[in-house]
């Protein structure tokens, strides 16, 4: 990737950036090129043997050795809260808050909380980091917030807050789509209330990248994901791109809640 604005081999040197679901798809591409760029990288990922597995290829390929694993589930609001302590115990500063993680689910469930897991995932474990967070954030200023959203909010124009604990009659789509529609609000929200701290917050829709989110999708749905997939859906790579952009380009600072 072209890093444009700054001719610096390593242009994210010094710079500390987490990124949730790190071990795969967008957050695994962008993991990637922000360590080559020479940023300290923060994966969080769920699961200890991915997750290793994508810090070693990750060092291995960019010879940045300085690629930290957190393993944390963002659906448990207990372990966001003990990624954070955890965090704040080896860090002293976050240049950069990727909310990444996503899921889309075949069968809805609720999380450890109680919560619609697609919910908690999405949207309430992101929520909470960033708020957990957020001192840091505001002592490494300028600093940066990007969340993942998606164009898939446009299917619908309300969250539909019973459904948040009472998941029976809700359509998995209608729930990925409601947190989508929640962490964009959240982006928006949140922009206002950090004027003037030098923390910036911008959401990215990546587009359909062809990674393993929509793997639990049975019956028809299964055709339009190969219909998706085969000829609408760009590479990781390529949907990542725009993450990219957001943390590391001199363009876009100060730029907030779009």
């Amino acid at each position: 990737m072209e890093h444009d604005g700054t001719n610096n081999a390593y242009p994210m040197k010094g710079k500390v950036c987490l990124i949730t679901g790190a071990n795969s798809g967008i957050g695994k591409a962008t993991a990637l090129e922000l360590a080559r760029m020479g940023a300290q990288v923060v994966m969080v990922c769920r699961d200890l043997l991915r997750g290793t597995l994508a810090q070693t290829e990750i060092m291995w390929e960019t010879g940045n050795n300085n690629v930290d694993l957190m393993i944390a589930d963002i659906s448990s609001l207990d372990q966001v809260r003990r990624l954070a302590v955890q965090y704040e115990n080896r860090y002293d500063r976050l240049d950069v808050l990727i909310n990444n993680a996503g899921i889309v689910v075949r069968n809805l469930a609720k999380s450890v909380d109680g919560i619609e897991t697609t919910f908690a995932t999405n949207y309430l474990g992101h929520f909470l980091l960033t708020n957990l967070l957020l001192d840091t954030l505001k002592d490494s200023a300028p600093a940066r917030i990007i969340n993942l959203s998606s164009i898939a909010h446009t299917l619908t124009n309300r969250i539909d807050y019973g459904h948040l604990k009472i998941i029976e009659g809700l359509p998995p789509l209608q729930a990925y789509a409601q947190s989508k529609l929640a962490i964009l609000m959240f982006t928006y929200e949140l922009a206002q209330r950090l004027k003037k701290t030098g923390v910036t917050v911008n959401a990215v829709d990546p587009w359909v990248a062809k990674t393993n989110l929509a793997n639990q999708v049975t019956g028809t749905a299964r055709i339009l994901r190969w219909i998706v997939m085969n000829l609408l859906a760009t590479s990781v790579n390529k949907g990542a791109e725009t993450v990219i952009y957001l943390a590391s380009s001199p363009h876009v600072n100060g730029i907030s809640g779009k």
